[in-house]
């Protein structure tokens, strides 16, 4: 008797296993399986939330089968501790898997409000936008210059907010006295800047930061970048650029992001000024001028004056035959490689076209037709302006 007990139990305990294995390898498909979703969703983790919390939450958008998967799944990973509080991005059909990871990696909020402050060469912003799952765009809700605009209500309820993603955006080709200005006004920001970076040492990109950050601590991270980004610019140079240092490299390429905003176009500006350099001929390039007035404190505002274009100064590169002594702007990546890898091309001078591009010319003849046909394009829009304006 006890041995017929004995092998019935030993034969409920093997179907008992292998219903447990068959039901641990269904729950591990399900767990690695592509989701429900039709269309992205975001998710937001409160800061203290659980994973019960955002496993039902999941469960009633929608993006997860079962709550109760998605959590072991997530246990037997060792994740559930690692938790972390934002707005994620959930994208279509992702697993139960892949979003574990995308709650508990950390990192920046990927979907949400938030807010960019935009440092240009004009003016600085402000804008307010909120992320569409659904399409994946952002949806701006408002936007203004602050100390000009009044601050709208949208601003002042989105930042006030946990979990409002801040970010500051550096044009190219700004100077270090208008990113220090600019980062000084902040008022998310703590700290002060009390002395203008070098020029061209700050890397034109987009900063994550959160409320109470350090200026300080801000200019170093885009320190840190610019360095890395000359280092590679300089280590991919061509071998025969009449460039003998990686701070040449960079005055370089601030001029070529001054003189043009069409990305397309920076090889070829480079081969312009590098030809120049080659044959010991002067740059004459206005954005030298203009910073050798300003020292980059602001824009002009006005044409450049006869008599400045005469006037020997350090910066004056229709008198000097060589480069400026420092940068004139922040570079980005592109012009720093455009500097170190020009076109080869036989331009030697180069006038705007019309088109927000440029001509370019080999010769002096070719390159006073560009320029007459530039003067009558500006005579065209100032006579079209005039006749708007009556």
């Amino acid at each position: 008797m006890w041995r017929h007990v004995a092998a019935n139990a030993l034969t409920f305990l093997m179907v008992g296993l292998f219903l447990l294995g068959g039901l641990i390898l269904w729950g591990r498909a399900q767990y690695d399986a592509p989701g429900p979703l039709s269309e992205a969703v975001c998710v937001q983790v409160d800061r203290g939330s659980s994973m019960r919390r955002v496993s039902n939450d999941l469960a009633e958008q929608g993006a997860v089968t079962s709550a109760a998967i998605f959590r072991i799944g997530a246990d037997y990973e060792e994740k559930t501790g690692q938790l972390k509080a934002g707005s994620f991005l959930v994208e279509p059909e992702a697993s139960m898997q892949e979003i574990v990871d995308t709650i508990t990696r950390g990192g920046a909020s990927t979907c949400g409000t938030e807010v960019v402050y935009r440092i240009g060469v004009n003016r600085v912003s402000v804008q307010v936008r909120e992320l569409d799952p659904a399409t994946n765009r952002f949806a701006e809700l408002a936007s203004f210059e602050p100390g000009v605009d009044e601050t709208p209500p949208e601003y002042s309820e989105t930042i006030a907010e946990a979990d409002t993603r801040l970010r500051i955006a550096m044009a190219e080709g700004v100077t270090s006295w208008q990113v220090a200005n600019a980062l000084n006004t902040l008022d998310i920001l703590e700290g002060e800047i009390s002395e203008t970076p070098p020029e061209g040492s700050l890397a034109p990109d987009s900063y994550e930061v959160r409320r109470g950050d350090d200026r300080a601590a801000l200019i170093a991270r885009m320190t840190a970048a610019q360095e890395a980004n000359i280092a590679a610019a300089w280590e991919a140079r061509d071998a025969d650029l009449p460039i003998d240092s990686p701070e040449e490299l960079l005055t370089l390429a601030s001029i070529i992001e001054k003189e043009t905003a069409v990305a397309d176009e920076r090889p070829q500006v480079a081969s312009v000024f590098v030809n120049r350099l080659n044959q010991g001929m002067r740059l004459q390039t206005d954005p030298t001028v203009i910073y050798g007035i300003t020292r980059g404190e602001g824009i002009l505002g006005r044409g450049l004056r006869r008599s400045e274009l005469r006037a020997e100064t350090p910066y004056n590169t229709y008198v000097i035959p060589a480069l400026p002594p420092t940068p004139i702007a922040n570079p980005g990546r592109a012009s720093l490689m455009a500097a170190a890898q020009p076109d080869e091309s036989p331009y030697i001078f180069f006038v705007a076209d019309g088109t927000g591009g440029h001509a370019f010319a080999e010769t002096l003849d070719e390159h006073n037709r560009n320029v007459a046909r530039w003067r009558e394009i500006e005579a065209e829009r100032a006579a079209a302006g005039e006749a708007a304006s009556e």
